[in-house]
């Protein structure tokens, strides 16, 4: 089967944005056209040595070791670079793959899709459509109602859980400004 086609297949259900240059549709973006973009010195501070390797040099985590493998607290995983919505804690469940695994996201344009080859296999990467940081993988072998599994590391998120979104609504509509802080060496948003 065709790469065309196999991302066809995955991508039936949802439209999504696409990457790849190599494909006939979706914008070819590079580090430079990304709507968020942050200096790599930037980045390098803020993120720790596992962050910056899995966002920015698409790298991955060992599986069943990452903070959120095994989180269940309600909230919003965001990307650890540019703080973007991506996955309900609603949408996670137990792949038994030994990483964070999702089944929806919080938007369909909240992630990009393109063709990976690496490893002499096709997988379809997923980053985060603001700022381009390497999250993981898509794979069509998740439950229903999207049969998708988002496959993502752990070291790419932040999360912000249900309570504390609530406070920072509340902060936001009073004027005040949402701020990043830094827990157990991650960045959260």
């Amino acid at each position: 089967m065709s790469g065309f086609n196999l991302l066809h297949l995955i991508t039936k259900s949802q439209p999504v944005t696409l990457r790849s240059c190599s494909l006939p549709t979706g914008p070819c973006r590079t580090k430079k056209t990304w709507p968020v973009s942050f200096s790599q010195e930037e980045i390098r501070k803020r993120l720790t040595p596992i962050q910056y390797h899995v966002t920015q040099e698409r790298g991955t985590e060992s599986a069943f070791r990452g903070e959120f493998t095994h989180h269940k607290d309600d909230g919003t995983y965001a990307c650890v670079v540019c703080g973007a919505s991506l996955f309900s804690s609603k949408t996670k469940f137990d792949s038994g793959s030994g990483w964070p695994s999702f089944f929806d996201l919080v938007k369909e344009e909240s992630i990009t899709l393109s063709d990976d080859f690496s490893y002499g296999m096709h997988r379809v990467e997923t980053t985060c459509s603001q700022c381009g940081a390497h999250l993981g993988h898509l794979f069509d072998d998740g439950p229903k109602p999207t049969g998708k599994r988002y496959c993502i590391n752990s070291a790419s998120l932040a999360f912000q859980s249900k309570d504390t979104a609530s406070s920072t609504s509340s902060s936001t509509a009073t004027g005040e400004a949402a701020s990043s802080s830094v827990s157990n060496g991650k960045t959260e948003f």
